[in-house]
């Protein structure tokens, strides 16, 4: 008898204007989107929200409910994208909106058991800020967070991005060297497989490196298209993640190409190709 892999689909929803164009399959409408994903056979959405109160915590459960989807995670990018903020910003004050923006996402996740995501809020070092002091700053505000998400009974999800996004953390071997050192053990990596394709030596020598920290993964091609529209190949990568016994989400974090109906279907028809025996 084959292994039952469980490893859950899930599909981004974007409702940013401030971010369009971004990597996000599907956009605005959030009953459409559920629908969508629901009729598609997705088991959740990824949420990307511009605040934690833009949208109404009751009619996304009843939309959950009545499409049988779950929620994913949840999107802190917003805060980068709208309002420049940084969990790393030398500016105390900033920094303080900074990890309450991303707490208030937290607690709105975490209705759902959703955990949230710091991608694009992690920030950059440079100028008057050296990449130690980043790299302390950025831990101290994860351990708060890591913290916050525990009370909340949801995780914490960090994400390292390649180096165009972020010059603190680009691989998974630096990410758990990196979670190693928090107080917090409950924040977990994001492996985004768009990311990996430019930092990694071998993508599943990378998800194999990442093995016991890893909490959620966006599943992308290399040119960040629909699974299957690149030049990634997915056999070791799917091998890799059944390896390392992980149970958590491939999450369609890629651009509505040619448009979101076929990113979505593409995904899951990739999703099944690779995830499901």
């Amino acid at each position: 008898m084959s292994m039952v892999t469980m490893i859950h689909s899930a599909v981004t929803v974007s409702l940013v204007e401030e971010a369009r164009g971004g990597p996000f399959v599907l956009w605005d409408d959030l009953p459409a989107a559920c629908e969508l994903a629901a009729k598609l056979g997705y088991d959740a959405i990824e949420l990307f929200a511009p605040s934690a109160n833009a949208v109404d915590s009751s009619e996304l459960k009843s939309l959950l409910e009545q499409h049988e989807l779950k929620l994913a995670a949840v999107g802190t990018g917003a805060g980068m994208v709208i309002d420049g903020l940084s969990l790393i910003d030398t500016d105390r004050a900033r920094r303080e909106i900074a990890i309450e923006f991303v707490r208030s996402m937290i607690e709105f996740g975490s209705e759902f058991g959703a955990p949230a995501i710091i991608g694009s809020m992690q920030g950059k070092w440079g100028q008057r800020l050296d990449k130690k002091a980043a790299i302390d700053l950025l831990r101290d505000s994860l351990d708060r967070l890591g913290t916050d998400a525990e009370q909340h009974g949801t995780r914490l999800i960090y994400e390292p991005l390649n180096r165009y996004e972020t010059n603190l953390i680009n691989t998974m071997a630096d990410g758990v060297a990196f979670l190693k050192t928090l107080k917090s053990d409950n924040v977990k990596l994001l492996a985004d497989l768009f990311h990996m394709n430019i930092e990694e030596e071998n993508i599943a020598d990378g998800l194999r490196a990442g093995n016991g920290f890893i909490g959620h993964v966006h599943f992308v091609d290399s040119n960040r298209r629909p699974a299957g529209n690149g030049h990634m190949n997915f056999e070791p990568i799917a091998a890799a993640l059944k390896e390392i016994d992980y149970q958590g989400y491939a999450s369609a974090e890629a651009f509505p190409w040619p448009d979101s109906k076929a990113a979505a279907e593409q995904t899951m028809a990739q999703f099944k190709k690779w995830f499901r025996d």
